[in-house]
């Protein structure tokens, strides 16, 4: 079952997105079929049965509302009756005058299926057409359903008639008129038919409008059993000549079919059937909800992996560059990857962390008591003792730099005026801004190449 959704969702999207160019072909074929079948079962007039005034004629139809195509069969078949006889043409007329004022008044809007029923008459399979129009139109559909039985018999009777009103003389305009006129009253089996038909259009569509789990299936055998038994009963009543084995395999294909319809169009399952009761100010509510078969869509996760990160080397390590060259990490790269990532450098663990991914390890500073004697500046900086400042250098400097009391000398340059070095940077942390942190850029290394330290 799932198999066979999915399916139907494929071809319903598939007529979604192509309905533009799905349905001119749809009306091309059925204009071809409708005006080649009218020319085939009378062709009297040789002009009109012609294969190119057929295909000119189903091109225009299918850009135009289906009305244009009942109005050219209209068109084709009275121009054959007016080759047959001038009093074929004028019962023709009148009939198809009285059809279309009681179709226009009630039934405007399923001009198609009076073009599908003498359609599936002439291919022998006649009694899908109610079981099918009561699943899908309305109790008006039955008018539109008889229409097109009568049309088709009143048609047959014309072709029937034709050996006896050509033996008939020109001047014989009363009798051509009174046979033709017996011809189409005595006709039994055009009345029973359209009867039962239009009687199987109102089953059908009553009964799938229940309320009741399978609605639509009951719908649809009833409307079948229904459609039988009245054309046995019009048949041993009328003698109708109806053929039981054709009425047997019409009545099956027509379940068929309106389960294919019930399939695309009413496809729901009775087994979540939810029942919703609430109230307003007037009403009570009692609502059941049945749910629709469905496939849920697929969603398509797509993950994004960026190929051109870059990691911060670890202090002292030069990075290759893009024409060979080997250099160091400068402090402006350095804070251009801070600002890229903040979450990197917001705590002293994160920087810790990165100490260890990157292969340097390095002990943080101890705080210092606040009971500690201080002494100051007297601009609110703190001053420190040469022992301090010696056991200070003695913890941060790394092999090759060379640190004194007087001021830090990095690869023999002084740095007085250069930017904070790390005797500034620990009296920086003593004085209690721990979560301030920067980078300051030391003096050049002896190869030419810029290092840089953190600070914290």
């Amino acid at each position: 079952m799932t198999l066979l959704l999915e399916y139907r969702d494929k071809i319903k999207k598939f007529y979604r997105l192509n309905a533009v160019v799905i349905l001119p072909i749809l009306r091309f074929m059925l204009a071809f079929f409708a005006l080649n079948g009218v020319n085939t079962m009378m062709g009297y007039m040789p002009k009109l049965d012609n294969l190119a005034i057929v295909l000119i004629a189903s091109l225009a139809c299918s850009f135009l509302p289906a009305g244009f195509l009942v109005l050219l069969c209209t068109v084709f078949s009275l121009g054959h009756m007016y080759s047959l006889s001038l009093e074929a043409l004028l019962i023709g007329a009148c009939m198809y005058l009285l059809l279309f004022l009681l179709l226009l008044r009630y039934a405007p809007r399923d001009s198609y299926v009076v073009i599908l029923t003498p359609l599936l008459f002439a291919l022998k399979i006649p009694y899908v057409i109610p079981v099918a129009v009561g699943l899908l139109g309305s109790p008006l559909s039955a008018i539109s359903v008889a229409c097109g039985v009568l049309v088709y018999y009143f048609l047959n009777t014309i072709v029937g008639s034709a050996s006896v009103i050509n033996t008939m003389g020109e001047k014989e305009y009363l009798e051509k008129i009174r046979y033709l006129l017996d011809a189409i009253m005595k006709n039994k089996a055009a009345l029973v038919v359209a009867g039962a038909f239009a009687v199987t259009v109102i089953v059908v569509y009553l009964l799938r409008r229940l309320s009741v789990e399978h609605a639509w299936t009951i719908a649809i055998v009833a409307g079948a059993m229904v459609n039988l038994v009245l054309l046995l009963v019009g048949d041993l009543k009328y003698d109708i000549n109806l053929s039981m084995g054709s009425a047997i395999f019409g009545s099956l294909l027509a379940v068929l079919v309106a389960k294919v319809i019930e399939f695309f169009r009413f496809c729901v399952d009775y087994g979540r059937t939810e029942w919703v009761q609430f109230e307003d100010d007037e009403y009570y509510y009692y609502v059941k909800a049945v749910p629709k078969m469905n496939i849920a869509a697929g969603t398509k996760t797509v993950k994004r992996i960026n190929t051109n990160t870059q990691s911060i080397p670890p202090v002292g390590e030069r990075v290759s560059r893009g024409d060979g060259m080997k250099v160091s990490a400068s402090a402006s790269q350095m804070r251009e990857r801070v600002r890229e990532n903040p979450e990197k450098t917001s705590s002293r663990a994160s920087v810790a962390s990165r100490g260890e991914q990157f292969g340097e390890t390095r002990e943080m500073p101890p705080v210092k008591s606040a009971s500690r004697p201080t002494r100051s500046d007297g601009r609110g900086r703190l001053l420190l003792d040469e022992d301090e400042m010696a056991a200070d250098n003695t913890r941060y400097t790394r092999p090759g730099t060379n640190m004194t009391s007087g001021g830090a000398s990095y690869g023999g340059r002084d740095q007085r005026n250069a930017r904070p070095t790390e005797n500034n940077a620990n009296a920086f942390y003593r004085q209690g801004n721990r979560s301030k942190a920067g980078t300051a850029l030391n003096s050049d290394d002896e190869d030419g190449t810029d290092d840089y330290e953190e600070l914290f």
